[in-house]
């Protein structure tokens, strides 16, 4: 079922997660998104495990910056990996410090 981009923008200021899916033609895929205010270890931990993929966060430059996120250099991803839309990417942020294993939450 889709839902309205209105309806949508009410269930995240509600703490709700939803899915945002991209078009055919681009990654053909889903994203779980979640208002950071909301988020808790248990939902951290349902979209590492159901999601499969990295936790991002999105944010303004000024604020990755006084977060010391730097953003990744093309030389700092896999060949393979590189996104052939140029996304932006930062450091990642899907574990706690001291964490070598994996990612936490």
């Amino acid at each position: 079922m889709l839902s309205s981009i209105k309806d949508v923008i009410e269930d995240l200021k509600k703490g709700k997660m939803v899915i945002v899916v991209d078009s055919e033609d681009r990654e053909n895929e889903g994203d779980l998104i979640l208002a950071a205010e909301f988020a808790t270890k248990d939902k951290i931990n349902f979209m590492a495990k159901h999601g499969r993929g990295l936790i991002c966060v999105p944010m303004e430059g000024e604020r990755l910056d006084e977060l010391h996120l730097y953003p990744l250099k093309p030389q700092d991803i896999d060949k393979n990996q590189r996104d052939p839309y140029h996304t932006d990417w930062a450091m990642s942020v899907d574990a706690k410090y001291g964490i070598t294993t994996g990612i936490s939450a």
